[in-house]
């Protein structure tokens, strides 16, 4: 499997007892595919995977697939402190036919690299699925280093790796040292830099709620090659990347995102709790400003070429017309 593209972890909506809606749920993935994303991933962080049963997590999973029904691909989360439990995750995405398997650290343990790999091998065993690594040390408490890739490459399922360590040095590693395990962007402010360093895909959670404005910054960059187009839209992108980067409520954050956009994101669970007033006022004020900007970048690409000719031909005919 070749991950190219924006890859979308989905929320999980509640209702207001804090139970799934699993009627918000299906309409979140049919508008993400709609709106073009490449790729589905359920039961990540960002679908707050952490304060699910297994057997929440897995209906979730099955939903999923029968959500998507083959449109694009479907990557199931398997992370979880006890291997037993990322073990039966691995299980239920071959049961329902998942594309591929996300496996993270387990957190809190603490594990050598050596017991990390042989960790992940067995979740990547119970699956025989391509799977996309995720390096977080900022909340797994280790990263995934030279000795964890090169053990864990000797498998040829491990065909990716979303990077979230927020090291830039880790880009160049993975670039330079590790070309067959493709990059994926796991630190949305740094979007451009790993585009740059030759990155195909995203694994971007505000494209729960702007899937269009991920999109154009991803294909400016990996498809189009045009990195000053990037740069303007990442520019504008860069209020919200802090936001969610550096204001420490990522997860509240996307699911008021998603409320804005007239859809059904519900409170997290605890022990998070929405945003104050305060918080959605400034998302609100970014939003506005990022979507308008983009579309107007956007925009300038749609024109034809013969009317950008004729613009910059203006000025001439004026001159020629005073004199």
């Amino acid at each position: 499997m070749r991950f190219d593209g924006i890859y979308t972890p989905v929320i999980a909506p509640h209702d207001a007892a804090g139970g799934i809606d699993r009627d918000a749920f299906v309409a979140m993935v049919d508008f993400l595919i709609e709106e073009g994303v490449h790729g589905i991933i359920v039961g990540g962080s960002t679908g707050e995977y952490y304060a699910q049963s297994l057997e929440e997590r897995a209906e979730l999973a099955r939903l999923a697939q029968e959500s998507i029904a083959g449109r694009v691909p479907l990557i199931v989360g398997t992370g979880a402190i006890r291997l037993p439990d990322s073990i039966a995750m691995a299980e239920t995405a071959a049961e329902v036919g998942a594309d591929a398997i996300l496996i993270g650290s387990p957190p809190y343990t603490v594990p050598t690299e050596r017991e990390n790999a042989l960790n992940a091998l067995a979740i990547e065993r119970a699956a025989n699925l391509p799977v996309m690594l995720y390096n977080y040390p900022g909340r797994m408490g280790v990263e995934m280093g030279e000795e964890f890739l090169d053990r864990v490459g000797r498998s040829r399922n491990f065909v990716a790796i979303k990077e979230s360590s927020g090291d830039i040095n880790r880009v160049h590693l993975l670039a330079r040292d590790y070309p067959h395990i493709s990059m994926a962007c796991g630190m949305d402010d740094q979007a451009l830099e790993f585009f740059a360093w030759g990155a195909r895909s995203w694994v971007a959670g505000g494209a729960n709620f702007l899937p269009a404005e991920h999109i154009a910054l991803w294909r400016a960059c990996a498809v189009e090659g045009d990195f000053a187009k990037g740069r303007r839209i990442m520019s504008a992108l860069l209020p919200l990347m802090r936001l969610l980067e550096q204001g420490g409520k990522f997860i509240q954050t996307i699911k008021h995102g998603v409320d804005m956009r007239g859809m059904r994101a519900g409170p997290p669970r605890p022990p998070l709790r929405p945003l104050n007033k305060d918080d959605k006022r400034a998302l609100e004020q970014v939003v506005r400003v990022l979507r308008r900007t983009v579309a107007e970048i956007e925009a300038e690409r749609a024109r034809p070429a013969e009317q950008t000719r004729d613009e910059q031909k203006r000025p001439e005919q004026k001159k020629k017309d005073v004199a």
